[in-house]
């Protein structure tokens, strides 16, 4: 049997780290994704704002908690200042946003979705846009695993 060569054990563990880094990501955006229903709950719920407009702050707050502790724990290596990073990252967000307002939008007023269960289908696909664009574009630590 053929032994791998160190450029496939290099890959392999540089995909490891990678896998590492995505369920970092997934535990820290898990995190704040509770913290974004919880406010939205209370948006909602105790203050009777409108489920698009309560989503949108939400997200807008949960968002910058999970910038905080992202740019230490996930996307660790950076080599952005505090600031840049963070305008890069609410600029992410802000598409985040689009998608998340306008999803909102199009499951609770138009398909009539109760706003629990469509603030959970829309975040899977922002929680992937937000990921894919942090990793590449804003902190730029694709391929280096610290």
């Amino acid at each position: 049997m053929k032994s791998p060569n160190k450029r496939t054990e290099r890959k392999q563990t540089l995909d490891t780290k990678g896998v590492y880094r995505f369920l970092r990501y997934g535990c820290v955006g898990g995190g704040t994704f509770l913290f974004d229903l919880g406010l939205l709950c209370i948006f909602i719920e105790k203050l009777g704002w409108n489920p698009v407009t309560a989503a949108g702050t939400a997200f807008l707050l949960a968002v910058s908690l999970n910038y905080i502790i992202s740019r230490s724990f996930v996307f660790k290596g950076t080599e952005r200042s505090l600031k840049q990073g963070y305008l890069g990252f609410l600029l992410i967000a802000g598409t985040g946003l689009a998608i998340v307002t306008g999803g909102m939008h199009i499951m609770t007023s138009v398909l009539n979705w109760q706003y629990i269960v469509s603030r959970i289908m829309v975040s899977l696909v922002t929680g992937m846009w937000n990921y894919l664009l942090n990793l590449h574009v804003n902190f730029r630590v694709a391929g280096k695993h610290l």
